[in-house]
């Protein structure tokens, strides 16, 4: 298991949609780019990243942070680029690192 941290911007394009949009998003675009993600066991699993604060709708912000946790090695600067491919714009991956 590895743990990458990434910093992210929330722009004034995506202001206005909410936290939970927005975490659909992130899964939507982890799933597009087939990342390695670890997912939790049970009957209903879910992709496993642990999420900063929510922010407000109608706020952006210039840096927000999530941690992703992943089943198999992966670069952090590939997840970086691999994202910021396929996010909407207004969203972008400033930074990835391993925790």
């Amino acid at each position: 298991m590895q743990k990458v941290k990434i910093i992210y911007t929330k722009g004034e394009e995506v202001k206005f949609i909410s936290h939970r949009n927005l975490m659909n998003v992130f899964f939507r675009a982890i799933r597009r780019v087939e990342l390695p993600i670890a997912f939790s066991q049970g009957f209903n699993p879910h992709m496993k990243i642990s999420w900063g604060q929510a922010l407000k709708v109608g706020q952006s912000s210039a840096r927000e942070e999530a941690t992703l946790q992943f089943a198999d090695w992966i670069k952090p600067d590939e997840v970086k680029a691999r994202l910021n491919q396929v996010l909407p714009r207004g969203l972008e991956i400033l930074e990835a690192y391993v925790v």
